[in-house]
């Protein structure tokens, strides 16, 4: 069993795409994000700050190619292209700026609460095969996610790594597109593939479960635009995104 750290490892120019960290067999999009975004890091710039990401094609797991472009290196930042390749195909694109977090230092300022959400031991933990999900959802072996889905639209819960590891700011970009599609409370089924992918990185979250916020913002007949907000164990605001994704209402054909 391949820790998040280690199944998102890179050598030189070439990733193994990990099948533990898969939804209906194909890696998750925030997984390939965290994974592009430790191929972009670099020793004066750690951290990724900000990452947009577009997902061309979906990768299987196994080998995939990795090239990154330096667009810019400065003092307080600098940003950088990465694409993933596979069988002569591009499947994730992504644009990063990198810097160090350490050096930003506490919010001075935020908006940003902690929602409410059931406490943790009242909610079930997300098994692989979800009811009425339609996929099999293999990194559920590998997290611990428990979602409240009593509110349209908007999903709250918790998350934590199966094996107890902390989370980092490459594990960030995995938890901003970890939870369910917001569509489940309005009608939506099965898979929905991320379009474009905008995350936010704002601090180390201290260790312990991270509180997740994930809620649609527009809806229409075939996509959605959602938000997702994920706190650490001490209330800080550690990550944000917002992304486009395709889905189906339950009433369309198959």
């Amino acid at each position: 069993m391949a820790g998040f750290t280690q199944a998102t490892a890179i050598d030189g120019d070439e990733a193994q795409l990990d099948p533990q960290w898969t939804v209906g067999g194909r890696p998750n999009g925030g997984y390939l994000l965290a994974l592009l975004a430790r191929a972009a890091a670099t020793p004066l710039h750690p951290h990724p700050l900000s990452a947009s990401a577009v997902y061309l094609s979906p990768p299987e797991p196994g080998p995939a190619a990795v090239a990154v472009e330096s667009l810019r290196d400065g003092r307080s930042a600098s940003q950088a292209r990465v694409r993933l390749t596979q069988k002569d195909r591009v499947c994730v694109e992504a644009l990063f700026t990198l810097g160090d977090l350490a050096a930003a230092g506490e919010a001075r300022w935020s908006d940003a609460d902690p929602p409410e959400v059931a406490p943790r031991e009242e909610l079930l933990r997300t098994p692989v095969e979800p009811p009425g999900a339609g996929v099999r959802i293999d990194m559920m072996e590998q997290i611990d996610q428990r979602v409240d889905f009593g509110r349209p639209g908007d999903l709250r819960g918790w998350l934590s790594f199966a094996d107890g590891s902390a989370f980092d700011a490459y594990s960030l970009l995995f938890a901003v597109d970890s939870f369910p599609p917001a569509t489940f409370t309005l009608g939506g089924f099965g898979w929905t593939p991320t379009l474009e992918l905008t995350a936010y990185v704002r601090g180390i979250p201290a260790p312990g479960p991270l509180r997740v916020r994930q809620r649609a913002r527009l809806v229409t007949a075939t996509q959605v635009d959602q938000v997702c907000e994920v706190w650490d164990a001490e209330g800080r605001i550690v990550a944000q995104a917002t992304q486009l994704a395709a889905y189906r209402m339950g009433n369309a054909s198959a």
